[in-house]
């Protein structure tokens, strides 16, 4: 591998071999028929005896470079994948994670074993004959945290984690509750486990769920008789500080005793994704959810871990786009090289496991895609040839897709350099403006009531029953409960390209809530398209501190990460930003109790935007501060 080095990436369209990759031309000629391609099963055996399932796709040569990927949801799902890459002359593998599949055993303990278990897969793979000595991997969502597993082995050449993050990111948002609920139930192997798939589930589940997800838990969760039992020292500590003591000791468990940890903290018989989604209350709200498979005490440790650079692959809708740019900047910052160097980014138009951003598809095939390794495949083969090959500083360090202009965009790193903050202010009569407020006001208030809360439509889900992606939300923003403020009409385009940070001056009548805050693109006809989304529970407020309940009607600066976006909002739109206090059944629902034992109480909500509370929206704009990045 190559030494460090200075290495200076081009910013502005891309090489047109690359953009014609992106936009769906996979002709890329394959190197052996299908019929030359064989095919076995084997059980491969872990640390502690277990046996998991895998299926090995081999080439006709041999030893050959391995691509493999380690997955809950069917390795039988990898069949064409696999026979694709085959083609392509690697050996190509898949493996039920433990408890799914055909993998033993009976039961499955969500992202417990992984970090163990990655890595034997990776020691087995290099004992092979047929092993040529580059190991690639490939894999979406859960498939993303077994590879951050397997660059923990320094065998591994590299990795394609997509759509998922280490869990870098406190979480200051409310639980997911749609898709857990549903999923907890239909994936992974135990007795009370669905017959049908997730979409399925989700789908007979809908009238249930939209009948639950209320949230009204205390501020730190209560410390079952048996965890007292077992770790006394921990009882006597103050909440907060517990908390932090009982995630390094977590951490520093092995696996079996982190699965028993959970069962007996929470109650549960098993570890589903749901009972990861509950221990906030026990580990706190800096641990975030894909943390669980690598736990850590140290952050910068688990980066000087890593071996493998990464193709790291994240989406504008995507529910974690968060947590995968922050992976990315501490990537950048803190792993060592050669993974610092010849990492990179690429940040598609499509949603967590389908297409995202609907306007212009017709025109444009990239965003019927969903840019997994089946309709990827020469993509990421050019990717794991330029690893073997040593050739990466061809590729640009960041590829993005930059929506209303439909075009892909290359930039030498995240955010683009070329980007400046611009500030739009909350204004007097729905107004969004540059202008700061000069005159006192009176805040704008709605009152949230949990019994009937602004409902998820579209954006960054993951649903079979809700359409993800860049829906219409301008009926949701004419309901009562609803604030908007939209710009004038732009004279010239604005690329907004970057971070987006909400700073939101408010007070509430209940001692815990949730503010909601959406960006959407508001078109000549009156459609508002919806880029971006976040809630705030107010209890996690301080992001980097306790969780701590609210004095009812004091003001509050909330900093609300509304994570990142690059949309082209061309000349004739509107830039809107709008605010409630519910995004359900994506998020639960806050019943504005905080912990006290009662039905849903309405809330009234204040937002001001006066010259000592100056609610406003930054955004990152693309191009000159002396143009305010418009253009023509």
């Amino acid at each position: 591998m190559k030494s460090s080095r200075s290495l200076s990436f081009p910013q502005g369209p891309l090489a047109p071999e690359l953009e014609r990759i992106l936009a769906g031309s996979d002709d890329a000629p394959v190197t052996h028929e299908a019929s030359a391609i064989s095919q076995e099963t084997v059980w491969v055996t872990m640390r502690d005896g277990i046996r998991l399932a895998t299926d090995i796709y081999r080439p006709p040569t041999s030893p050959a470079p391995v691509i493999a990927t380690r997955t809950p949801y069917g390795r039988r799902a990898h069949a064409k994948s696999l026979l694709l890459l085959a083609q392509h002359g690697y050996v190509a593998i898949a493996q039920d994670c433990r408890g799914t599949g055909d993998s033993e055993p009976d039961r499955w303990d969500y992202y417990v074993f992984e970090r163990e278990d990655s890595f034997d897969f990776v020691a087995w793979v290099t004992r092979q004959d047929w092993s040529g000595g580059f190991l690639g991997s490939y894999g979406a969502s859960y498939g993303a945290s077994t590879q951050w597993c397997m660059a923990m082995h320094p065998a591994m050449s590299t990795i394609v984690p997509q759509v998922g993050g280490l869990g870098v990111v406190p979480v200051t948002r409310p639980r997911f509750y749609m898709f857990m609920n549903a999923y907890s139930r239909s994936v992974g192997r135990c007795a009370e486990m669905a017959a049908v798939g997730y979409d399925e589930v989700e789908r007979q589940m809908t009238e249930e769920t939209l009948a639950g997800g209320y949230f009204n838990q205390p501020l730190y969760g209560p410390f079952s008789d048996d965890l007292i039992e077992r770790y006394s020292d921990a009882a006597a500590l103050p909440p907060a500080e517990r908390q932090r003591w009982l995630w390094k000791l977590y951490s520093a468990l092995p696996p079996a005793e982190r699965a028993e940890f959970v069962k007996i903290a929470l109650g549960h018989e098993n570890v589903t994704t749901a009972s990861v989604e509950a221990l906030d209350g026990i580990f706190g709200h800096e641990i975030h959810h894909d943390a669980h498979a690598l736990p850590r005490a140290s952050t910068s440790d688990l980066l000087g871990s890593l071996h493998a650079p990464a193709l790291c692959i994240t989406s504008w809708y995507d529910w974690c786009l968060d947590d995968a740019l922050a992976t990315w900047d501490l990537l950048s910052r803190e792993a060592p090289e050669p993974v610092r160097s010849r990492s990179r980014l690429l940040i598609t138009p499509s949603a967590h496991n389908r297409p995202g951003y609907h306007e212009g598809r017709e025109q444009h095939p990239e965003l019927e895609r969903t840019f997994r390794i089946t309709e990827s495949v020469d993509l990421w083969s050019r990717w794991y040839r330029a690893c073997q090959a040593d050739s990466l500083d061809a590729w640009p360090r960041v590829i993005y897709y930059l929506m209303g202009a439909n075009e892909w965009l290359s930039a030498s790193a995240w955010p683009p350099p070329d980007t400046h903050p611009s500030t739009f202010y909350l204004g007097p009569d729905g107004a969004l403006t540059q202008d700061a407020p000069q005159e006192p006001s009176d805040p704008d208030r709605y009152v949230y009531d949990p019994e009937d809360p602004p409902p998820t439509l579209g954006g960054s889900i993951v649903s079979n029953v809700y359409m993800p992606g860049s829906v219409d939300v301008s009926a949701i923003q004419r309901r009562t409960d609803v604030l908007t403020y939209t710009t004038a009409v732009l004279e010239q385009a604005l690329d907004v390209v970057g971070p987006l940070h909400l700073v939101l001056y408010a007070s509430s009548t209940a001692v815990d809530t949730d503010f909601s805050a959406r960006l959407s693109d508001v078109f000549p006809d009156g459609r508002a398209i919806q880029l971006q989304s976040a809630t705030l529970r107010a209890r996690y407020r301080n992001r980097d501190g306790d969780a701590e309940l609210l004095e009812p009607e004091r003001i509050y600066r909330f900093e609300m990460d509304m994570y990142a976006t690059a949309n082209r909002f061309k000349a004739g739109h509107r830039v809107r930003l709008d605010l409630s206090s519910a995004d359900f059944p994506k998020y639960d629902r806050n019943t504005n109790r905080g912990g006290e034992p009662g039905p849903p109480i309405p809330a009234e909500q204040s937002v001001y935007r006066s010259p000592d509370h100056p609610s406003h929206l930054v955004v990152s704009v693309l191009g000159s501060s002396e143009s305010d990045g418009r253009r023509t």
